[in-house]
C-alpha cells in the first residue's frame, strides 16, 4: 500500500537490508494490541498470507470473507484487507485478551510490523515507523524480526508481486473502465480466490504470475515479454 509522505516524516531516515540490526523488539509485547485496531482497509494482504491463512483455518477465500477479511481498492486493484470489526475496530483474529488467534499464520504486513518496505528501482529496502508503537524497544535483526522460513525466496517473491501489479497498473493506463474492472477481476480471481494446494507456495505463484504477465502483456519473472 502506498502512503503519500515523506521518508523523513514517518522514519529514522534509514534503510535497511534482512541482516541489519534494526530498534524494533520490545523484549515481549505486552499485549496492548493497538497494532491490531483501527487500522482502517490498511492492512492489505498479499496471495501467500492467503494461503497461509487458508491453510491454518481449513477454509477458502470465500471463507476469509466471511468473517475476516473485505475487498477494498488499493493502488487501483481490488484487494483483501483485514477487517477491523466492533466499536473499538479490532481485527477479527484477535481473542478477549488482545491476543492473534492465528500468530504462526499472521499475514506480512503484521509480521514487518514496525517496520515497512521502501521500493526503489526493482528492489526493496526495510525502514522503521518510528511513531507506530510506543513500547521501548531494543535491537534485532530484520531477518529474526520477520520470522520468515526462506527468506531470501519471500523476498524474491514480494518483489516480484509489487512490481507484477505496478508493470499491470501502467499497462492498463488508457485502455477505459471496462477492460481495468477485467483485469481487477482477473488479479482477484488468479492470486486470491483460486484454491492454492499445500505443496510449494513459490512454484504455484510462479505460474500464476506468469499467467497473469501472459493476460496483462507484459514482461514475465526474467524478464521475457508476454504476449
Amino acid at each position: 500500500m502506498k502512503r503519500d509522505v515523506s521518508l523523513e516524516e514517518i522514519s529514522d531516515g534509514r534503510l535497511y537490508g534482512s541482516g541489519d540490526m534494526v530498534r524494533t523488539d520490545t523484549g515481549g509485547c505486552e499485549g496492548c494490541s493497538s497494532c491490531c485496531r483501527g487500522m482502517g482497509s490498511s492492512a492489505v494482504l498479499d496471495p501467500m498470507d492467503v494461503w497461509r491463512l487458508c491453510g491454518a483455518l481449513s477454509c477458502g477465500f470465500d471463507g476469509l470473507l466471511e468473517k475476516y477479511l473485505e475487498l477494498k481498492v488499493t493502488d487501483g486493484w481490488v484487494l483483501p484487507n483485514l477487517k477491523m470489526t466492533g466499536k473499538d475496530e479490532a481485527c477479527g483474529f484477535l481473542n478477549e485478551q488482545g491476543r492473534c488467534t492465528v500468530h504462526d499464520a499472521r499475514p506480512g504486513v503484521c509480521r514487518l510490523f514496525p517496520l515497512g518496505r521502501y521500493y526503489s528501482g526493482r528492489d526493496f529496502q526495510y525502514f522503521v515507523q518510528i511513531h507506530e508503537c510506543p513500547a521501548p524497544k531494543t535491537k534485532v535483526k530484520v531477518k529474526k524480526w520477520l520470522q520468515i522460513p526462506q527468506l531470501p525466496r519471500y523476498e524474491a517473491y514480494i518483489r516480484d508481486w509489487h512490481f507484477f501489479l505496478e508493470d499491470a497498473a501502467a499497462a492498463l493506463e488508457g485502455m477505459g473502465d471496462a477492460m481495468h474492472t477485467k483485469a481487477c477481476t482477473f488479479v482477484l480471481e488468479t492470486f486470491y480466490a483460486r484454491p492454492w494446494d499445500e505443496t510449494d507456495f513459490y512454484e504455484q505463484f510462479a505460474g500464476r504470475l506468469r499467467e497473469g504477465a501472459r493476460f496483462m502483456g507484459i514482461a514475465a519473472p526474467g524478464g521475457e515479454e508476454s504476449r
